[in-house]
């Protein structure tokens, strides 16, 4: 439930505090420079300098007949950086603009072109160039296509696709979940193609529907396996551009028991490496296959207690690429087998291991591999879970040596160049607004004055605090104080949660301690706070992330409430002014926490809640909770729906009509089960507003509005 459960939040605090992330940097084929659009140009600005360099101009960009260049989404070149492909015109597949139209400039010759000129306008997804450059593939109306650059001729190599049948990419749990969305690959010799099908005409649609658009109502069909259900069956091919035919690589066991994440060419062979779990989702298989023959041999397995993440977990949520070293002979894993989150180098055929990073901490992110330096750049932060650091192990293996400057408290993000002796660096805290500048490498000295940046101090609402609970749980938190604290008041306090595995909400990053709903909520006298509990995924290794199994709703509801009844202790805090409020998995948990420690929390509002878990779908909810078959008692214990009839305090609840992640039968089951036991609530639906109710004209002002004035008067702000 990777954007379920954070999407808006963490969208909205991506956005706020950093724009633009530390990886969607392009850098030049040198490494000297970066790539970066505006005003209709691309311009390649020059790391030393920031000035900017080569440059791709509007006039070059601009179609035949066109007044204007092309409006660039995005853009990529060939790897002698002689011919780029635009993305334009672009549509929402779901959660991303992944679908548009694509045109190629060819650098030496002048010529722009539009790819897939004949196909329907902004359908084409994912298009890429074939390792020599003389062709382009993509995905259109859920077939494969490759189009031959120098004659422009376009060749349809799937003809069975459709919304249920997905070639080259894929249906709405494995992009939401799994974050696959690009769902081919180009052969090393250019004369294949491997491809995912993604088989969902066995799922059931669950039909949302729209009242507001038409005289008569229709309905939004979504293919939606909900837990307990099968998943969409799952296999790869590898389509060979000369015959047209595929060859199915012949993976073992059940197609609609399993799943299929990841799947890479091994470099400079005809052979494929992939990777399998199981429906639990705690059995990890690694496997090679021939593409001529689909044959397929285990190489590497891996099981765990509870459940393993694949590699958008741990790699930015990027699932592209593999980290091959050593010409293809090894490549890096992660696993958290001995109880952190740790590399090891793994040769080619699973039969040797090693581990690179050993210590008692948790590696957050590959930053970059770096073979020709022997080392690798990571994300850690062993002594604070709240930020984030830049270190470097070497790729032999051995300790970890930490690069970011201890000036530089907080949270950082880096691309590194590709000769590794450059990188984009990005700073913040909460009380350091979003810095931007380039570096050199190993120094972290800032390109342009060649010194170690000291960060400006401003001021910030938000402290932090650790607060351990009866049950010796211990959790990282923030607070922000009202304008004008005066101690020896009492003060409301309101809590922010949220409290599941996709994120956390206690982190040392600028706009800590900010309620983006209701805007500064200090200033109108009110305590702010919020808690990281066991089972969000902090850097406290793996035991604290996966106390949650099966206990969702449960386990993480506890500790919210454990740790608030310490803080209700504190002399400053008024404990019969305590409201909570979350969205999504935080509206479950202020649902959980309204419902279950109703003698804590007396005001909350919830929006786009899970109120039944048997309603989410099933990769995210069976990889933390089992199969319903199995243990259904436990997603009933975990469902909000189960406690309504406790609720004493006043809650508002929030859903959109539209919300395709979380459906709206969340809430008419909640508002059903809250009318049965005569419990007095106030309710807002939002018609054909989606899981982050921000579209239409006044939809997130009338949201913010409402949400304040129902926590002015139910818990009236100020010190008493």
């Amino acid at each position: 439930m990777q954007l379920q459960r954070f999407l808006f939040l963490l969208c909205f605090i991506a956005l706020y505090c950093i724009g633009a992330t530390a990886q969607e940097v392009q850098w030049t084929r040198n490494g000297d420079a970066i790539w970066q659009d505006g005003e209709g140009e691309i311009a390649a600005y020059r790391v030393k300098d920031r000035q900017p360099g080569e440059k791709i101009t509007a006039k070059q960009l601009t179609p035949a007949g066109a007044q204007s260049p092309l409006s660039i989404a995005g853009f990529t070149f060939s790897p002698d950086e002689q011919q780029v492909l635009i993305f334009t015109n672009t549509r929402k597949v779901w959660r991303y603009h992944t679908r548009g139209d694509y045109w190629l400039l060819d650098r030496r010759s002048g010529q722009l072109r539009q790819l897939g000129k004949k196909l329907p306008e902004a359908s084409l997804m994912f298009a890429k160039l074939s390792p020599d450059g003389t062709k382009a593939a993509y995905v259109s109306g859920h077939n494969l296509y490759v189009e031959d650059l120098a004659s422009g001729k376009t060749e349809q190599l799937t003809q069975d696709g459709s919304r249920r049948l997905i070639n080259g990419t894929f249906d709405w749990a494995y992009e939401e979940e799994f974050g696959c969305r690009d769902g081919f690959r180009w052969s090393p010799d250019g004369k294949s193609i491997a491809y995912w099908q993604i088989d969902a005409r066995k799922i059931r649609d669950f039909l949302m529907i729209d009242n507001t658009d038409s005289i008569y109502s229709y309905t939004i069909p979504v293919e939606y396996p909900k837990a307990g259900e099968s998943p969409s069956a799952c296999k790869v091919g590898v389509v060979n551009l000369q015959t047209k035919k595929t060859t199915w690589l012949q993976v073992p066991g059940d197609a609609q028991q399993h799943y299929i994440p990841r799947m890479e060419w091994v470099p400079g062979k005809n052979e494929l490496i992939l990777q399998q779990l199981n429906r639990k989702q705690n059995t990890s298989r690694l496997m090679t296959a021939q593409a001529a023959s689909g044959q397929v041999k285990p190489i590497y397995s891996e099981q765990d207690e509870a459940w393993i993440d694949v590699k958008s977990r741990w790699d930015n949520d990027d699932i592209k690429g593999w980290d091959w070293i050593q010409q293809g002979r090894a490549f890096i894993w992660v696993s958290e087998k001995d109880g952190w989150r740790h590399l090891y180098r793994v040769s080619a055929d699973g039969k040797e291991e090693k581990l690179l990073t050993p210590g008692d901490y948790d590696v957050i992110r590959i930053v970059q591999i770096d073979e020709k330096g022997g080392k690798i750049y990571l994300i850690a932060s062993p002594d604070n879970a709240t930020q984030q650091y830049l270190y470097e192990v070497p790729l032999a293996g051995g300790k970890a040596v930490r690069l970011t400057p201890d000036v530089q408290p907080g949270t950082h993000q880096y691309n590194i160049s590709p000769a590794g002796n450059y990188a984009m660096h990005i700073y913040q805290s909460h009380v350091v607004k979003p810095l931007n500048e380039f570096i050199t490498l190993p120094d972290h000295k800032n390109t342009a004055n060649g010194t170690v940046t000291t960060p400006a101090i401003t001021k910030s609402r938000a402290s932090f605090f650790q607060v351990t609970t009866a049950d010796g749980v211990t959790m990282d938190g923030w607070i922000a104080k009202p304008d004008n604290f005066d101690s020896t008041k009492k003060y409301p306090v309101l809590f922010y949660v949220y409290g599941e595995p996709a994120a956390c909400t206690v982190t040392d990053t600028y706009g800590a301690g900010t309620n983006f709903l209701y805007g500064n909520a200090t200033q109108d006298g009110y305590i702010c706070i919020s808690l990281d509990n066991r089972g969000t995924p902090a850097p406290k290794g793996r035991t604290w992330r996966k106390a949650i199994y099966r206990k969702v709703g449960i386990l993480n509801a506890r500790d919210q409430a454990m740790a608030a009844k310490e803080i209700l202790k504190w002399p400053f805090i008024d404990a019969e002014r305590v409201a909570v409020w979350g969205w999504s998995g935080g509206g479950s948990m202020t649902l959980n926490l309204m419902f279950q420690y109703p003698e804590i929390y007396k005001t909350g509002v919830s929006i786009a809640a899970v109120t039944n878990q048997l309603t989410y779908d099933n990769i995210y909810q069976e990889r933390y909770m089992g199969l319903p078959q199995e243990n259904r008692e436990d997603f009933v214990k975990g469902s909000p729906l189960t406690y309504a009839k406790n609720l004493q305090g006043q809650l508002l609840y929030v859903h959109g009509t539209g919300d395709d992640n979380v459906h709206y039968q969340n809430a008419e089951m909640l508002v059903n089960e809250l009318i049965r036991h005569k419990k007095v609530f106030q309710f807002m639906p939002y018609p054909n507003r989606t899981h982050s109710i921000n579209e239409g004209e006044g939809t997130s002002a009338h949201l913010s509005a409402m949400y304040r004035r129902f926590i002015n008067e139910h818990c009236a702000g100020g010190g008493k």
